[in-house]
């Protein structure tokens, strides 16, 4: 092809770029160019560049392969998981301590330290898989415990949704589980002072663990206090283990999936 024949043939793609770009009017547009005028042959489907082409030319991006470019994935928010009991070695291993136990089976699964004081609160940070978790033991007494868990969400500014608060429950049999969105204090003090302290906020999630009713006219301050004995002791630490997966669920997945599990799991005298 010579120089002129080659101006020829790239007059004509332009102004066929500019007379037959892809309009909705004209869909169907067409360019035939005849191979022929150009190189002196006969005209073949090679010639026939349609608006889709065009259109293509266009509007087509390179996709990138710079990974860098990816966008990254947002990190996971932490969550303030905290158990509410009462300080000292007289109240060890005691009913109204169930939510100081289940913190300590979560920190010594997942390999949190909670040797460190702050908040008023034996404290540690860690992770559940990826998501970054602080575990709470509030040394304030029970029926202070506000003051340390209102002081954590305060300056770690962590949603209500991801603030999990763990106690003991009277109203529920012995060792049972029971998992929820919300709600209120039900007459236990250490819920009521943190609900105070989070400006009557009930909206977080809680996981109460069953201690039953006391027996006879046994009063409920002693009831709370009582040791457990070896049967207690064994169907309790059966109970932890399920707690502890139920807050990975939690977690890691969501809220729904973890309530299923908790109130699907069966106690331990099923299994023996």
């Amino acid at each position: 092809m010579n120089l002129a024949a080659a101006s020829t043939a790239t007059s004509l793609l332009r102004l066929g770029r500019r007379l037959f770009s892809p309009t909705p009017s004209a869909p169907w547009a067409k360019i035939l160019f005849c191979s022929s005028y150009l190189t002196g042959l006969n005209c073949s489907p090679t010639g026939i560049i349609t608006h889709q082409f065009w259109h293509s030319m266009s509007t087509e991006k390179p996709a990138s392969m710079d990974p860098k470019q990816e966008k990254p994935k947002p990190k996971p928010q932490p969550w303030l998981i905290v158990g509410l009991g009462n300080p000292g070695k007289r109240f060890n291993c005691t009913r109204h301590n169930v939510g100081f136990e289940m913190v300590d089976t979560i920190a010594e699964a997942e390999g949190i330290s909670m040797s460190s004081v702050s908040f008023k609160a034996l404290f540690g940070k860690g992770f559940i898989g990826e998501v970054p978790v602080i575990l709470a033991k509030p040394q304030t007494f029970m029926n202070l415990s506000g003051e340390s868990v209102g002081a954590i969400v305060s300056y770690y500014k962590i949603p209500l949704k991801q603030v999990l608060v763990i106690f003991d429950d009277m109203d529920l049999p012995f060792a049972k589980l029971r998992l929820l969105p919300k709600g209120g204090h039900g007459g236990h003090n250490g819920m009521r002072s943190v609900i105070d302290r989070l400006k009557g906020s009930r909206d977080f999630p809680r996981l109460r663990i069953g201690i039953g009713r006391p027996p006879g006219r046994m009063d409920p301050a002693s009831y709370v206090l009582r040791p457990f004995n070896r049967e207690e002791r064994a169907e309790l630490d059966f109970t932890l283990q399920n707690g502890l997966e139920a807050v990975r669920i939690l977690v890691l997945e969501d809220f729904n999936k973890s309530a299923t599990f908790v109130n699907s799991a069966k106690p331990l005298e099923q299994f023996s």
